[in-house]
């Protein structure tokens, strides 16, 4: 199994709906080939070393998320995030 981690951190003028909307399309990556599990939600602790939003995607491989990268449902949303986001991290490990 493979998690694939990311946090985004938003602009300081991204919307209350703009980061709703943007959590919404993230969740419905859930339905992709591939795609064994994926939960996404809003942070609570707000301290100031955290994040605005999560996303783990548990894949059962490497190939998986290969193919889930390059899926056509999954680039807009990427790319959206780019467009919203001043900073997004991402980590990737086998469990």
């Amino acid at each position: 199994m493979l998690l694939h981690l990311v946090c985004f951190k938003y602009k300081a003028d991204t919307t209350e709906s703009a980061r709703a909307d943007h959590r919404a399309r993230l969740a419905g990556l859930a339905s992709l080939e591939g795609v064994e599990q994926l939960q996404v939600g809003a942070d609570v602790v707000r301290s100031a070393r955290s994040y605005d939003t999560g996303l783990a995607v548990t894949f059962s491989n490497r190939a998986a998320l290969d193919v889930y990268q390059r899926h056509p449902r999954h680039v807009p949303v990427a790319q959206l995030g780019v467009a919203l986001c001043d900073h997004i991290v991402a980590v990737d490990f086998e469990r």
